[in-house]
């Protein structure tokens, strides 16, 4: 181990002097993109260099492999902190080369006003479909944002938040001792704010990936990343809930999936993205929200995705390209006072629930009005916790559900199923987003040399279905089930009503050679038009 990261006794019971607090004005990070040594006196038997020696190397499989996080990588280091004056320096040079700064660049681009808008139709009803309130096009300059990152494998996955990164053509990431490297996205879940990168790489500075589930309230904790672009700032705070659901209040409601800790450490905009740890400079959470005042000044409440979730979706991702989610197949609620009085239950804890599907895999099992106690020994208080376990786990694992049923405890077991794959289609700006596949319009300049009359552009290709047909970033488009494809915004409605296989024309520009393939989308596609 280094000599930087050694301390001795002295060092650690050193009193505090002084603290100088410094009020920064913030926005609220969800707008931006923009061990304690606890090793006091008292405690003779253990010290740093010997606890974190025994840590698991996370970096297990061949060079030429897939590095990820296995289920091994959790740490067993208790969390619990003496009462002791404590040393955030460790943890600090631990969490510090492992967190990045990225910049992200929109092109500019032409944006289209959304064709719904109230007044326009008003309108148009008495003066004809010409007749518009606003110009039907606008230029958008290019824009730059900013935010952080936690380089999760030694070979240049990185992971972030997906409101950092979206709607990004140019990627730049820093790391701490100043090297500059282009990034690739590699997959988003907008369902838990989570994005990966990958920079080209080796022998990278990681994180050991602690356990958030052994994370209690009143845990010292370290928020690291890049506010207002002042790189590599680290802030202090304790653990102040787990679990929490922030409600409609965050993204307008586009996270399905929350199961955040709430931490005081001071985050603001630009810390999207970066590390929480603990007082061994652990990952137990990736930073993403704040709530903030109409001044957009940080208030005292920051929430953070904790390791568990980071850890199954960066491993999808990585692995698939897409998360791969289970069906528990109920609709929940959490337990009311009113009905646990009328359920007759001891205490408010628990999930309700109100349905169960029939396709689920616990339609023979459980039963509406049944109230979820615990999962796995893991006690449910309410429906974020549900959540959060169901988020985390894979098709084929077993889960044992005890529950309150009608005055009695029950025990069953599930073998959980995995989700059907829906195709998400993201129309932004010019750009359209489906299947890790980006599509934009193409000029007419373009057309007249390739002796086109229509399609559009394969502008980038990553993992989904239509990698997987063989889609090649830089070719074009020309038919989609026969249909000859005229835009952007023609391809979208055709992947949306599109339900199983279907024959793709594409032209190859460097030849101009026409190639045919088919790709099968199977379950309906879900459409988000982002304007």
């Amino acid at each position: 181990m280094c000599k930087d990261n050694q301390f001795n006794k002295e060092t650690v019971v050193k009193k505090a002097l002084g603290v100088a607090t410094v009020s920064i004005l913030a926005l609220s990070l969800g707008l931006g993109k923009q061990k304690i040594n606890p090793f006091s006196e008292s405690t003779t038997s253990t010290n740093p260099e010997t606890l974190l020696v025994n840590h698991p190397n996370l970096v297990t499989k061949k060079e030429e492999e897939v590095v990820s996080q296995d289920n091994e990588s959790f740490s067993t280091v208790n969390n619990h902190v003496p009462p002791n004056l404590p040393d955030f320096t460790y943890a600090a040079k631990i969490a510090t080369p492992a967190v990045v700064h990225i910049k992200v660049r929109q092109d500019a681009k032409i944006v289209r006003h959304p064709l719904n808008n109230p007044l326009d139709q008003l309108f148009r009803d008495f003066f004809g479909d010409s007749f518009r309130i606003n110009p039907k096009e606008y230029e958008q300059p290019a824009q730059e944002f900013f935010g952080s990152g936690v380089i999760y494998t030694t070979d240049g996955y990185i992971v972030t938040n997906n409101h950092v990164v979206e709607g990004a053509d140019h990627i730049e990431v820093t790391l701490n001792d100043n090297r500059s490297y282009v990034a690739k996205l590699v997959g988003t879940d907008p369902a838990i704010d989570l994005a990966v990168l990958k920079i080209e790489d080796k022998n990278l500075p990681i994180l050991v990936l602690g356990s958030s589930e052994k994370l209690e309230i009143g845990d010292w904790v370290l928020a690291v990343g890049n506010p207002f672009n002042l790189t590599s700032t680290v802030t202090k705070g304790i653990v102040s809930a787990k679990s929490r659901d922030l409600g409609r209040s965050m993204e307008n409601g586009k996270l399905k999936i929350q199961s955040f800790i709430q931490t005081d450490a001071v985050i603001n905009q630009g810390n999207s993205g970066g590390a929480l740890v603990n007082l061994y400079g652990e990952l137990v959470g990736i930073n993403t929200a704040i709530y903030a005042s109409r001044s957009a000044s940080f208030m005292g409440y920051g929430f953070a995705i904790p390791s568990s979730l980071v850890k199954k979706v960066a491993n999808d991702l990585i692995q698939y390209g897409v998360v791969q989610r289970v069906l528990l197949g109920v609709t929940i609620q959490d337990i009311t006072a009113e009905l646990a009085k009328k359920l007759g239950l001891k205490q408010v804890l628990g999930v309700y629930i109100n349905s169960v599907q029939d396709d689920s895999p616990c339609a023979k099992l459980l039963q509406k009005e049944d109230v979820i106690t615990q999962i796995n020994n893991r006690k449910i208080n309410k429906a974020s916790d549900l959540q959060e376990i169901i988020a985390c786990s894979k098709p084929g694992d077993k889960i044992a559900i005890q529950l309150y049923r009608k005055g009695k405890e029950k025990t069953i077991e599930v073998i959980l199923e995995k989700k059907p794959d829906e195709v998400r289609i993201v129309q932004e700006n010019n750009a359209l987003r489906v299947e890790g596949a980006v599509f934009h319009d193409i000029d007419i300049k373009t057309r007249e040399k390739l002796k086109l009359t229509h399609g559009v552009l394969i502008k980038d290709i990553m993992k989904g279905k239509f990698q997987t047909a063989g889609l090649k970033k830089g070719c074009i488009l020309i038919s989609f089930d026969k249909q000859p494809v005229k835009n952007i915004v023609e391809l979208a409605k055709m992947i949306q009503i599109t339900n199983g296989p279907v024959l793709l024309g594409m032209v190859d520009p460097s030849n101009g050679s026409k190639i045919y393939l088919a790709v099968d989308f199977g379950t309906r596609a879900s459409y988000e038009h982002e304007w």
